[in-house]
């Protein structure tokens, strides 16, 4: 296991509810996973990675959870650019 340095910006994962404890009525698909809660924070402590850890939200709040992802960003995106889109507002000729 690779040790996470304490300030390092990182992304824990933590199960609220087991398959079990999930609600009669959703989905079928739905009630065999687990609800899992990803949080991303400050590491509060030198940590290994795949232990369980605190961090400090942007927000102040302490979170514990499974070391999931050093370094955490956003992969999704809104799409191909839309070409007729780019000059709304802008007025005038480009």
């Amino acid at each position: 296991m690779n040790e996470v340095k304490a300030g390092t910006w990182v992304e824990v994962e933590k199960i609220l509810l087991t398959p079990e404890q999930r609600a009669p009525q959703v989905p079928e698909d739905t009630r065999h996973t687990p609800y899992v809660m990803r949080v991303a924070g400050f590491l509060t402590a030198d940590s290994l990675y795949g232990t369980e850890v605190t961090v400090k939200t942007l927000s102040g709040r302490m979170v514990t959870g499974n070391l999931k992802v050093i370094h955490p960003h956003y992969t999704h995106s809104f799409g191909d650019t839309v070409e007729e889109l780019l000059t709304i507002g802008i007025g005038g000729d480009i």
